[in-house]
């Protein structure tokens, strides 16, 4: 619920939203660590919803840090 350009629509990763660990918030984005520790973005791309460009580092993920607009994750072994 809430503003679709806030982040409040996932219907476009509902799909890929199954076993969630974990969910994240920046300003207008989302981001979920799944069970077997990989990622999925939705929101406003500018702001982190969008991990295309990464989303095959996004592996063994452990903790998922969030600024205003922005995302970084901590993967399993330090990097």
């Amino acid at each position: 619920w809430g503003s679709a350009t806030d982040g409040a629509d996932s219907s476009m990763v509902q799909g890929q939203l199954k076993n969630v660990r974990q969910i994240i918030s920046s300003a207008r984005a989302f981001a979920a660590i799944l069970e077997d520790r990989s990622v999925v973005t939705w929101g406003d791309p500018e702001n982190g919803g969008d991990c295309s460009a990464v989303r095959d580092r996004l592996k063994s993920v452990v903790h998922i840090h969030s600024t205003y607009g922005a995302f970084a994750a901590s993967l399993d072994g330090g990097t």
